[in-house]
């Protein structure tokens, strides 16, 4: 299975890869691994403990790799993911600059798609999409097309799920166009990229009001996932597509039932469970699935999309 098939799995978009990539530089080894005091090693310490949903533990084990050294890049970067989950964006925003001011040219990369993703986290779409585009330069300049497709569809995710359908659209096209000139792709991956064009056709269609167009372009989205074992592992997907067709066609028990069987350690997929509760008018089931998705410690675009969605209506259903 290819690299991009691995990343795009559970989630499908490029957020969450991406911003695996910055997680990854963070897991660098410590010199000495049986010196508790090495930096490196205290910031994979704190890293670990703020995946497993350990924010104060783990912040406090990043401290003391920056009281070390200061300009440690991967405890900069590590301190600016913990306080985005903490809800501190400001704050994290901060070290999150500061970690792109000590990083090498080649390191930028994830630091450009973790501070787009701490203001997807804060609402604040026009600085996301502004750090989204520089990455998608950087990619472009250095003919990284694969790369340069997946942030384009980062950020057409973004406007569509914050209702600027047009520039979704836009983004997404942009997302199909780099992607189609990729070459030497095996068929399980040029299978994915024509997945990922048809699922967000068939969204941007559900949120236009058109579910004709939203149903056909989901049934060629389970051709492709039919089609052979490689490709079923992407059936999670699909599940989460209907899901999200039959929520905006207002058909709530058809999204709860396949929203159920999607992947539901995705906070998006629990996110949109929640939605189609709360509107059947089961406020039991919704509060759940909200709480639920608020306990998601992923610094992703899918979490950081749910969040503010989720404490705003937990608050209106008290």
């Amino acid at each position: 299975m290819g690299a991009t098939r691995r990343m795009m799995s559970t989630t499908w978009m490029v957020s969450v890869a991406l911003a695996g990539v910055a997680t990854g530089l963070l897991a660098q080894p410590a010199k000495d691994a049986k010196d508790a005091k090495d930096p490196l090693q205290l910031v994979a310490e704190g890293r670990k403990l703020v995946s497993s949903g350990k924010l104060d533990e783990g912040m406090a084990s990043i401290d003391k790799a920056l009281a070390t050294d200061p300009k440690l890049f991967e405890g900069l970067l590590a301190k600016g993911i913990a306080l985005d989950i903490k809800g501190d964006y400001p704050g994290a925003r901060k070290y999150l600059e500061d970690a792109n001011s000590v990083a090498h040219d080649d390191a930028r990369d994830p630091v450009f798609t973790a501070i787009a993703v701490s203001y997807v986290f804060d609402g604040d779409v026009a600085n996301a999409a502004r750090y989204y585009q520089r990455l998608f330069d950087r990619y472009i300049a250095a003919s990284r097309l694969d790369s340069a497709a997946e942030t384009a569809n980062a950020l057409a995710r973004v406007y569509l799920e914050t209702g600027d359908i047009k520039k979704a659209e836009q983004w997404y096209m942009t997302g199909r166009e780099n992607a189609k000139k990729l070459s030497g792709l095996p068929e399980d991956q040029v299978d994915l990229w024509t997945m990922r064009w048809h699922h967000a056709a068939s969204r941007i269609a559900a949120r236009r009001g058109d579910h004709k167009t939203a149903a056909r372009e989901a049934e060629v989205v389970k051709k492709l996932v039919d089609k052979n074992q490689q490709n079923a592992t992407q059936m999670p997907i699909y599940l989460y597509l209907t899901g999200y067709n039959a929520l905006y066609a207002k058909r709530y028990d058809d999204a709860i039932a396949a929203l159920q069987k999607g992947d539901l350690r995705d906070p998006f997929v629990l996110g949109l469970l929640a939605q189609a509760y709360e509107k059947k008018g089961d406020a039991a089931n919704a509060k759940a699935n909200y709480t639920k998705a608020l306990e998601s410690p992923a610094h992703s675009l899918q979490n950081a999309l749910t969040r503010s969605l989720a404490k705003k209506r937990l608050a209106a259903l008290k």
